[in-house]
């Protein structure tokens, strides 16, 4: 445990503006909690990158990284709060869940003026622990950093990952593990379930407050709107329409679509057992909590619509004074998000198959590739990414390769370049624009697994961070790294992933 700063020490504490907007808000939207401290804290992982983002003082952090990411040290203008929100868990409501295992250090503006989260998970108990240890394993938060970064890269909005540290202390689940401590940057940690937690109890002013906290944060150009509020559901209907999107478009399985997992920002969160598909079929479960198959790939944008529901629910009092009127209206909303969601993955899988311009016939075309690359147990990024080799190269031994039968694609591929032949696009500027949304590499599920073994039996972290530098670029060929392109081998495949808690 670290001691209290002396005056040099004092001199050297790293100056954060600390802007604490959530922690002005009435007492009921949160719990005062410290971090609870670590034996013998260790650094891991410090994303220099992203702390010059956030306009930090890297260099006087890197002094004493290891306490402050484990929380054994707070940063002067820092104000420790544990969140309270409710949740939909596998469609079951729980009134009260909130932070049980993290705790929201303060905002800070970055420096193109945006607000954004400091977050430590695994640094202790709070009044939402519900008898948890409120600590996290080595493992969970290396995943959470090797994905979390590898959305980012992939362009897609995502929570980040500032630190990760060894807290020199064991956790116990299954088994005995080493413990760690991960720091999380966010746009705002405020999910649907914060305003369920509010309208659970009937509380309606309070759901105001949120609502009226997340427009003046998240979506200022609504503020002035003649009914806010439903222009509030609107806004998020269309961010989380086009998140959901974007994770189909790389094979993405979040694994826990819950209504505390959904943030009305936009940004993916909370990497537990979530994993990027390798063989198509869109009914690939990973999680081992999911054992009905409701966050399966392709059930995403049902469970994002249903979850957008329950937020609509919430905001029903503000929309309108007549509840019948409220209902229509937001019913409105959340029958169009079906409309939106299409639109943007139809948009994202055309790019995908390198087509620039629009055809009635287009979506025919992609439900037929992916039909036969689940018929033909294709690699779903290497499919893509060999079909951006082919737009250039009349070869298509490489393409062929990732289905069963090199044969079976041969008709599809006839309709495809009939299609090409009515695109505007030169084949080297659609080859370039394909291998801009097609990436080369994803974070596989039998390499994180293979790094996770590796720190966790043996104190390497030698393969994590490899996998950090290739995923940092993953539309770009890698000839150092190709292996890390490749699928698992039948020996090598995982088949479940599970939760951190």
């Amino acid at each position: 445990m670290s001691s209290p700063l002396h005056d040099d020490a004092a001199l050297r504490a790293p100056t954060v503006a600390f802007d604490n907007s959530y922690a002005r808000l009435p007492p009921q939207f949160f719990a005062d909690q410290a971090p609870t401290p670590v034996a013998a804290p260790q650094l891991i992982k410090f994303n220099e990158v992203l702390a010059r983002e956030l306009g930090l003082d890297v260099e006087t952090l890197k002094q004493n990284a290891a306490a402050i990411f484990s929380g054994n040290e707070l940063l002067p203008g820092s104000r420790p709060i544990a969140m309270a929100y409710a949740g939909h868990q596998f469609g079951n409501f729980v009134p009260q869940l909130g932070d049980g295992r993290a705790i929201l250090l303060g905002e800070v503006k970055d420096r193109s003026g945006k607000r954004r989260d400091i977050q430590l998970k695994g640094s202790g108990p709070t009044p939402f622990s519900r008898r948890g240890d409120g600590r996290a394993a080595l493992g969970p938060v290396l995943r959470e950093y090797i994905v979390s970064e590898a959305m980012h890269a992939l362009g897609i909005p995502t929570t980040r990952a500032l630190a990760a540290v060894i807290s020199g202390e064991p956790v116990y689940r299954e088994e005995v593990l080493p413990g760690a401590v991960f720091t999380r940057v966010a746009a705002s940690h405020i999910r649907v379930g914060t305003f369920q937690f509010f309208a659970a109890r009937g509380d309606t002013e309070s759901v105001r407050t949120v609502a009226d906290h997340v427009i003046a944060r998240h979506y200022p150009e609504i503020r002035d709107r003649k009914n806010p509020y439903l222009a509030l559901l609107e806004a998020v209907a269309d961010r989380q329409a086009s998140l959901i999107a974007r994770w189909l478009h790389v094979g993405f399985i979040h694994g826990v679509m819950n209504t505390d997992n959904m943030t009305v920002s936009g940004e993916t969160i909370d990497f537990g057992p979530c994993a990027f598909r390798d063989a198509y079929d869109p009914a690939t479960v990973f999680s081992s909590i999911d054992r009905n198959g409701r966050y399966a790939y392709a059930n995403q944008p049902a469970i994002g619509q249903w979850n957008l529901a329950r937020l609509g629910e919430t905001l029903i009092p503000l929309i309108d004074p007549s509840v019948d009127a409220a209902i229509d209206l937001a019913n409105t909303v959340i029958k169009a998000y079906g409309e939106r969601f299409q639109a943007y993955w139809l948009t994202g899988m055309r790019a995908k198959i390198g087509l620039a311009s629009e055809e009635d016939g287009d979506l025919e075309l992609i439900q037929s590739l992916l039909a036969t690359m689940q018929q033909q147990g294709a690699d779903f990024t290497l499919t893509f990414r060999q079909l951006a080799a082919l737009t250039a190269d009349d070869e298509v031994t490489d393409f062929a390769a990732t289905f069963n039968d090199p044969q079976a694609a041969a008709p599809w591929l006839e309709r495809w370049r009939e299609r090409l032949a009515r695109d505007p696009q030169t084949p080297a500027i659609r080859a370039a624009a394909m291998r801009k949304v097609n990436p080369a590499f994803i974070p596989r599920n039998h390499r994180i697994e293979q790094a996770i073994r590796a720190a966790v039996e043996d104190g390497d972290f030698s393969l994590f961070e490899a996998l950090l530098k290739v995923l940092a670029t993953p539309y770009q060929d890698q000839p150092a790294f190709a292996s890390f392109a490749e699928p698992p081998l039948p020996t090598e495949r995982v088949l479940q992933t599970f939760c951190g808690t």
